[in-house]
């Protein structure tokens, strides 16, 4: 039997850290978003559109290379304390590259590494122990 490879992924707008689950620990890897609030106040000054189209491009890019390490595991979790797990979610449904990728989504609070690296740990276990 084939294991499956696992990936939580606490994140907000800003930062996405990915973890692996597996039987050591691994180094958390952090994708960020090009979209920092000195490009918001510069662009606002200009125009609100303006500002908008910005957030939208660089978020797009922001979710396209989270997106593309997803694509590397079986089994992925997202979660965090803001919409943007739910973005992500919706944009990884929409194509069907991901259709054989089991993804969940939970609503979770700020968290520390050490508390993110649980959350996903006590995730899977479980998981792992209800199947």
């Amino acid at each position: 039997m084939k294991t499956s490879k696992k990936l939580g992924i606490w994140m907000n707008h800003s930062n996405a850290y990915l973890i692996e689950f597996s039987s050591e620990v691994k180094e958390t890897k952090t994708i960020t978003s090009d979209f920092s609030s000195q490009d918001k106040q510069e662009t606002l000054q200009r125009s609100e559109s303006e500002m908008h189209n910005k957030e939208q491009h660089k978020h797009a890019a922001f979710y396209k290379n989270i997106a593309s390490e997803i694509e590397k595991y079986d089994e992925v979790l997202l979660f965090g304390p803001t919409e943007a797990k739910v973005e992500l979610f919706n944009i990884l449904k929409s194509d069907s590259k991901y259709s054989k990728i089991i993804i969940k989504v939970k609503n979770a609070d700020k968290m520390s590494d050490q508390e993110q690296q649980h959350f996903v740990k006590d995730y899977f276990t479980r998981l792992e122990f209800k199947m």
